[in-house]
Formats: structure tokens, C-alpha cells, sequence
């Protein structure tokens, strides 16, 4: 089982399935939500992932996309795609270890130009 929570603490969760493989995205979205060069991301089931403590308050991004965060610091827990059975978990959250394997860097047409990559992950212009 993994665990995860806000900055704040108020916001908990319990995840009691695997998560998936590691992506980070470079899109200008994610580093607006984040103020950050990319946010690192993993899927996880829907029926794998429960709010413990906490009230989160959503957003729409993007058409059809949600992101979750906690309503007291802001914390980004989690976004969420219409019509899918999954939630794209922020890693950044979690308190425990994933063992998930990074697998890309998508949406790099959009790298930040102050970012310098120092992996030898694969690369993608846009989301694949």
C-alpha cells in the first residue's frame, strides 16, 4: 500500500494498487499547476486511490481534465481525464516510495528554456 498527503497535511489518501510507470510532462500547463520545469506523473486506478482526510476543490485545465488539490495549501493531489477509469496521481505527494519505472518525457516541445535534461529517458514533441 502507498500513501500520500498535502503540504498542509490536511489531505490524505491511501493507494492499495500499483501505480503506473513514471512520466513527466513538460506541457505549459502542468508547469503553470506546478510552477515548476514538469511535473512527474503516474496513473492509477480509480478503484486503487481513496481520499482518507481532507476536502479537496477541483479545476478544469483543460477541456475534459480536472486537476484535485487540497483546499486549504493548494497542494495538487491529482488530475483526472473525462470518461476514464484512472487519476493521473502528482508523485510529488506521495509519502511512501513508488517502485514504478520512469518511462518518458512528453509534451517537450514546451520545455521550459532555463530546463536541461540530464536523462537519457525517451522524449516526446507531445502527449503519446
Amino acid at each position: 500500500m502507498h500513501s500520500g498527503s498535502c503540504l498542509c497535511g490536511q489531505v490524505k489518501y491511501h493507494i492499495t494498487g500499483d501505480i503506473g510507470e513514471i512520466v513527466h510532462c513538460h506541457c505549459r500547463t502542468c508547469q503553470k499547476a506546478h510552477a515548476a520545469a514538469f511535473s512527474s506523473v503516474a496513473s492509477v486506478k480509480d478503484t486503487d486511490f481513496e481520499v482518507v482526510s481532507g476536502t479537496l476543490k477541483s479545476y478544469e485545465s483543460s477541456l475534459g481534465k480536472s486537476r484535485y488539490f487540497c483546499k486549504n495549501c493548494g497542494s495538487q493531489i491529482y488530475a483526472k481525464r473525462e470518461h476514464t477509469q484512472h487519476i493521473i496521481l502528482r508523485l510529488g505527494t506521495l509519502d511512501t516510495v513508488p517502485t514504478s519505472e520512469q518511462r518518458n518525457h512528453i509534451w517537450v516541445s514546451h520545455q521550459a528554456p532555463w530546463y536541461t535534461f540530464s536523462d537519457d529517458l525517451p522524449k516526446h514533441e507531445a502527449f503519446e
